[in-house]
C-alpha cells in the first residue's frame, strides 16, 4: 500500500526522493518522511499528512545528502502521527528503515527485543523490523560493509512473519543502499552513476529506462556504481533488466482536474487498446495467445473460476454472466481474500482467471499460488505486464489500460469486461456459437468505443442530477443479469469518493427486505437498459415510485416509458445485453465523481484508501 523510493548516486538525494513521493502518493497519505546520510550521520525528516507538509518542513529545515530512502505511508499498525510515520530508525540511531508491507509476527519479536533493553518510539510493527536488522548489524563484528548490512538484513528477515518490500540504509555506510523484498513490489532503477529503489516504476521513470524487478526473497546491495542481488538463503540470485515502458504523460493530469476524471475519459482509447489486435474477422472469433493454451485444452475445461478483489471482484461477476451466456460454460466467482481460506471442492478441469489492476494485490496474489498449489491452470488478467501476478501466473491477458492514478478504479474496471468478453467469446466460438454469430459479436465490439464518446457528451448532464442528490445520507443501486455487478460497482465508486453510504442490490430483491428503506429522502439508481428484463425493472421502479423514493434511471436512448417513470433519467446508447456493463458502469462513475466534486471531496485521494493493496 505504501510508496517507497530510494536513491544513491552523485546528486543531492532530496529533490529525486520527494519528485518521487508525489508519483507515489496515490498508493498512500497518511503521512511521509525519509533519511538522508550526510556527514553528520542521518538526517531524518517526516510529518504525518500529505506529501505537501514533509516539503514544507524540509524548507523549514533543509538536509543535503547523497543517499537516502523515503516513504508515504497508509497506515497498517498505529495511528497516523509523526512518530509513526517511516523512516524509522533502530535502537542505536545509526540505521533507518522503510517498509511497505505487514510483519504478522511483530509482537512477539518486539517483546523479546524490549527484554534486551530495547526502547521503541512508535507503534509500528517496522520500528520492530529496524530494530531487529540493527541489533544483528551490531552483532556482526567490528567494520562497517556492505557485505555485514546484507547478511544482517538476511539474518532479520529469516525470524520474520509476513509480507515486506524495504529500503535500509547506515550512518557508516553512506555509499551503500540495501532493499530487499517479500510479497511487496520493489523496483530496481539503473542509472549511470546512480541508482534507485522504489515500490513502483513510476516514481523513477523520469530517471532510469532500465529496470531490474525483485523478486520474492531477494536482497540487493546497491551503489552508485552497480548492485548484487542475493537471495534469502545467502545464494545468488538471477536477474533480467527489462525496459521502462511508462511514459510521463501516464502521470500528467494535463487540461483535467482530477486523474479519475482525466481516466474517466480515456475509456474510449483504453477499451480500443483492450481489444487491439484481438478480433480475427478471417475466423470471427478473439485471439489471446497470451493463455498459452490451445483451442483444444480451453474445450476440455469443464468450469472457470474467477476471482479479485474490490472493483476486480465486481468485473469478475461481469466475467460470470459473460461466460455462461456466451461459452455456455459453468462460472463462478470467489473473493480473492477467501480462496485460500475455504476448501473448495474443484474438478480437475477447473481454469482459474484472477483480476488485479496492479498485478500485485495481496489477496489475489495468495489466491493464484493456493491455485496453483493445488494444481490448477491459473491465468492473470493484470493491467501491469511485469506484476508479480503477471510473472507468477500460468498465462493471462494485459488489459493496455495504461498507468491508472485515481484511487477509485474506472478504465481499469471498463477493460477488464472488455478482456473477459473477449474470452467468453474465444470458448463460445470454440464451443457453439456460429462464424456468422462471431462477425456481428465483431461488430458490436467495435462499434463500444464510439458509443462510449457519446456517453462522455452526458457528463454535464450527469453533473447537474449529481449535484441535485448529493446531499443525500445514502443511496441504492439496482441492476439485474448482467448489471447487478454493475449496481455494486456503482456503489462501490459512491462509497469509495463521495462518503455517501451507498449498496447495490439486484433489482427483483427490492420487495424482499430493501424496500423497508425506501423514504423521500433515499435515491435509488436504476440500471434498466431495454433488454430481456426491461418490464421486471420498471415493475420494480414503480414499486419505488409508489413509496415516495426518487428514482435516477440509467437506460437506452429513446426509452420513453423509463423517462415516464423516473425523476431524473441518463440515456446511454443501445447495445447487446452482454456489453451493457461496460456503457452502463460509465455514467455511474461521472454521477460518483461530479457528487463528490459538488461536496468537496479529494476525488483522487479519498480518505482511508491507497490504490494498490498490497498488505492483506
Amino acid at each position: 500500500m505504501c510508496g517507497i523510493v530510494g536513491y544513491i548516486g552523485n546528486q543531492e538525494a532530496v529533490p529525486f526522493l520527494l519528485a518521487g513521493l508525489r508519483r507515489l502518493e496515490y498508493r498512500g497519505y497518511d503521512s511521509a518522511g525519509l533519511a538522508v546520510l550526510n556527514a553528520d550521520g542521518i538526517a531524518l525528516r517526516k510529518r504525518m499528512g500529505r506529501i505537501a507538509n514533509l516539503a514544507e518542513l524540509l524548507q523549514e529545515s533543509p538536509v543535503e545528502g547523497k543517499t537516502g530512502i523515503s516513504h508515504t505511508r497508509w497506515a497498517t499498525h498505529g495511528a497516523v502521527t509523526d512518530a509513526n510515520a517511516h523512516p524509522h530508525v533502530d535502537q542505536t540511531g545509526a540505521l533507518a528503515l522503510v517498509h511497505n508491507g505487514v510483519i504478522e509476527n511483530h509482537g512477539t519479536l518486539r517483546e523479546g527485543l524490549l527484554r534486551e533493553g530495547h526502547v521503541f518510539v512508535s507503534q509500528t510493527d517496522t520500528e520492530v523490523l529496524s530494530h531487529l536488522v540493527g541489533k544483528h548489524f551490531a552483532e556482526g563484528g567490528p567494520g562497517a560493509s556492505a557485505a555485514r548490512l546484507v547478511e544482517a538484513v538476511r539474518s532479520a528477515l529469516r525470524q520474520v512473519v509476513g509480507t515486506y518490500g524495504i529500503a535500509v540504509v547506515h550512518r557508516d555506510l553512506p555509499g551503500v543502499l540495501v532493499g530487499a523484498r517479500r510479497g511487496s513490489p520493489l523496483v530496481l532503477g539503473i542509472g549511470k552513476g546512480e541508482h534507485f529503489l522504489a515500490s513502483d516504476v513510476s516514481a523513477i521513470a523520469s530517471h532510469t529506462r532500465e529496470v531490474v524487478y525483485l523478486k520474492d526473497f531477494d536482497i540487493a546491495a546497491v551503489t552508485a556504481e552497480g548492485f548484487e542481488l542475493s537471495t534469502l538463503l545467502g545464494g545468488v540470485s538471477g536477474y533480467e533488466v527489462k525496459a521502462v515502458e511508462f511514459q510521463e504523460k501516464d502521470v500528467d493530469k494535463g487540461d483535467y482536474p482530477h486523474f479519475m476524471l482525466k481516466e474517466i475519459f480515456e475509456q474510449p482509447e483504453t477499451i480500443r487498446d483492450a481489444m487491439r489486435g484481438r478480433l480475427s474477422r478471417e475466423e470471427a472469433t478473439a485471439k489471446l495467445g497470451g493463455l498459452n493454451m490451445t483451442n483444444a485444452e480451453l474445450r476440455a475445461v469443464e468450469r472457470v473460476v474467477l476471482t479479485g478483489c474490490g472493483t476486480a471482484f465486481h468485473a469478475a461477476m461481469v466475467g460470470e454472466h459473460l461466460i455462461e451466456h456466451l461459452a455456455h460454460i459453468p462460472a463462478e466467482v470467489e473473493f480473492a481474500s477467501e480462496f485460500r481460506y475455504r476448501n473448495m471442492p474443484l474438478p480437475k478441469d477447473v481454469l482459474v482467471f484472477a483480476l488485479s489492476q496492479s498485478g500485485e494485490t495481496a489477496d489475489t496474489l495468495a489466491a493464484v499460488r493456493e491455485s496453483q498449489r493445488k494444481g490448477h491452470r491459473t491465468l492473470g488478467i493484470c493491467n501491469n505486464v511485469a506484476s508479480t501476478i503477471a510473472r507468477e501466473s500460468d498465462g493471462g491477458v494485459y488489459m493496455h489500460a495504461g498507468t491508472e492514478i485515481g484511487v477509485a478504479a474506472t478504465k481499469s474496471f471498463t477493460s477488464q469486461c472488455v478482456v473477459l468478453t473477449l474470452l467468453a467469446f474465444l470458448n463460445g466460438r470454440i464451443r457453439h456459437l456460429s462464424s456468422s454469430q462471431g462477425l456481428r459479436m465483431i461488430d458490436e465490439l467495435e462499434a463500444i468505443p464510439d458509443k462510449v464518446r457519446e456517453i462522455l457528451k452526458l457528463s454535464d448532464q450527469i453533473r447537474e442530477i449529481a449535484r441535485k442528490y448529493a446531499h443525500a445520507q445514502s443511496m441504492m443501486f439496482l441492476g439485474r443479469q448482467f448489471n447487478y455487478p454493475v449496481a455494486l460497482e456503482g456503489a462501490l465508486k459512491m462509497k469509495e469518493i463521495s462518503y455517501i453510504h451507498a449498496s447495490g442490490h439486484p433489482s427483483a430483491e427490492l420487495k424482499h427486505g430493501i424496500i423497508a428503506l425506501i423514504t423521500p429522502e433515499l435515491p435509488s439508481v436504476f440500471i434498466a437498459p431495454e433488454d430481456s428484463v426491461f418490464e421486471k425493472n420498471l415493475s420494480n421502479i414503480e414499486e419505488v415510485r409508489a413509496r415516495k423514493g426518487p428514482v435516477i434511471g440509467i437506460g437506452s436512448e429513446g426509452s420513453r416509458r423509463l423517462e415516464q417513470v423516473c425523476d431524473d433519467t441518463i440515456l446511454i446508447p443501445r447495445c447487446p445485453d452482454y456489453l451493457s456493463p461496460i456503457l452502463n458502469a460509465i455514467p455511474l462513475q461521472l454521477l460518483a465523481y461530479h457528487a463528490a466534486v459538488a461536496l468537496g471531496c479529494d476525488v483522487d485521494k479519498p480518505r482511508n484508501l491507497a490504490k494498490s493493496v498490497t498488505v492483506e
